[in-house]
């Protein structure tokens, strides 16, 4: 059972008044809400409702993430960029868990141990921005901070930030949990469905290379029917949901204490993560997130010193507890290679052994001379190999892969299979932010991850 924070004061409240240690900080990323006291009363709005996730959830995804510290799991972490409104429909939605359920099991078979399964989703709807305001043809508005913020369109009611659009961010997270609830343990998870799904995929003429570990995996499936596999069993999957905790006004009002141990866990997702531009050691978001329960990520790009990551082991996970600290690198393709080793042998002399997953997205970014923000689908799997090649260098774990992908055929990376060229953006990109691995795309890196962990 999880209680209301305030049902805890009374209790403990030395635990709450840590949970509001960085109110004294500065926070970064945060929107300028015009309306100061309509901000407060929608997070005292939000700290009466109802949890998105539990406690028990969370702690069942901690022990998770600590085998695949161990080298005895894989992460496989996906979903959209940014989420909208608009966009958490039940074909979205089902289209997006059907795709990671396809890359998990192409991993589940090439890595020989069990597929953690996580989305970017039911929460994925703040974005961090380079800068607070975009100009176009002479007009300044502020930058459009994700939907639970401010919308998409170029218009000054449009980009005012809006704290009632958190109320709608928490519904909009429970329906889309609901229904990812329901996916995956009403059915469609069956492994047998999901992997004649790739089977179809395998058998396309661009995907040829890939035929042959389908036909294996296939082998294998009949191989378990036929030695008396309880296929009920493997009709539902374990699902956990994560997004960038970015936005404190929603994730302070969302912590729960659990009445079983007395602390404090962030409900509006089972794993969170403090972002690039969030990860200062004297922030804010590092010491609220330093002080709940939840299983934590940091995202590391090529600039990273030991000293810094050292310090960020200190303050996010001083007890050394396995499954609480997740890396998550994001180095770029032309980097990846001598920017990550040293990191890995540090933790390594440290004895420490937090969850090293790859990002192979964010550090590839480029822009078309049409205007498209794309990346090469050549460096996205280019950035994984080396997270592999520098794992087998330092002899570490490679533990986990983080993409931005949808379960829709858009046209936003370029190449792949399917050749996606710079004219082929136009076709259809539909992406606020980020591009994202199309369908497709997304089962080819899956494929060639899996032929990586088969050399482990």
């Amino acid at each position: 059972m999880v209680e209301s924070t305030e049902q805890a004061v009374a209790a403990d409240p030395h635990v709450v008044a840590g949970l509001d240690h960085w109110r004294s900080l500065e926070a970064h990323q945060q929107p300028p809400w015009p309306d100061a006291q309509h901000a407060a009363s929608v997070s005292a709005e939000l700290g009466e409702v109802p949890p998105l996730v539990f406690a028990g959830e969370v702690d069942i995804l901690r022990d998770r993430l600590a085998r695949a510290a161990r080298g005895d799991a894989f992460l496989l972490q996906g979903g959209d960029c940014a989420e909208t409104f608009a966009g958490a429909t039940a074909e979205a939605i089902r289209n997006r868990v059907k795709t990671i359920l396809q890359m998990a099991v192409v991993l589940t078979y090439g890595a020989s141990m069990p597929v953690i399964k996580m989305g970017r989703m039911a929460g994925q709807f703040a974005k961090p921005r380079s800068s607070d305001y975009e100009t176009r043809e002479g007009v300044t508005l502020p930058a459009y901070r994700g939907d639970i913020v401010n919308g998409f369109d170029f218009t000054e009611g449009s980009r005012t930030p809006d704290p009632s659009r958190m109320l709608q961010g928490y519904h909009t997270a429970a329906s889309t949990l609901n229904l990812i609830r329901a996916f995956t343990q009403g059915g469609f998870a069956d492994l047998r469905m999901v992997h004649s799904w790739n089977r179809g995929f395998a058998e396309n003429p661009a995907n040829a290379r890939y035929e042959g570990l389908a036909k294996e995996i296939d082998r294998a499936i009949r191989f378990m029917e036929a030695a008396g596999a309880d296929f009920e069993e493997l009709k539902r999957v374990e699902f956990y949901a994560s997004h960038e905790g970015l936005l404190m006004d929603y994730e302070r009002p969302l912590t729960r204490i659990d009445s079983r141990t007395g602390m404090p866990y962030v409900t509006s997702g089972h794993f969170l993560w403090i972002g690039e531009r969030t990860r200062q050691l004297d922030g804010a978001h590092v010491d609220f997130f330093s002080r709940v329960r939840n299983p934590i990520g940091v995202k590391l790009g090529p600039t990273t010193d030991v000293a810094s990551m050292e310090a960020l082991i200190e303050k996010l996970d001083p007890h050394r507890e396995p499954g609480r600290l997740t890396f998550i690198t994001r180095m770029g393709a032309d980097k990846i290679r001598d920017a990550l080793p040293p990191l890995l042998q540090a933790t390594k002399d440290l004895e420490v052994q937090p969850l090293w997953v790859s990002d192979p997205m964010h550090g590839n970014g480029m822009t078309t001379q049409t205007g498209y923000k794309t990346r090469r689908f050549d460096d996205v799997v280019t950035e994984v190999t080396g997270f592999f090649e520098a794992h087998r260098s330092v002899g570490t774990h490679p533990g986990g892969i983080h993409v931005e992908l949808t379960g829709d055929d858009v046209t936003e990376c370029l190449g792949g299979s399917q050749r996606i060229d710079e004219l082929g953006l136009e076709t259809r990109y539909e992406s606020l932010c980020d591009p994202r691995l199309n369908h497709q795309q997304s089962l080819e890196l899956a494929f060639l991850v899996a032929e990586e962990l088969g050399r482990r």
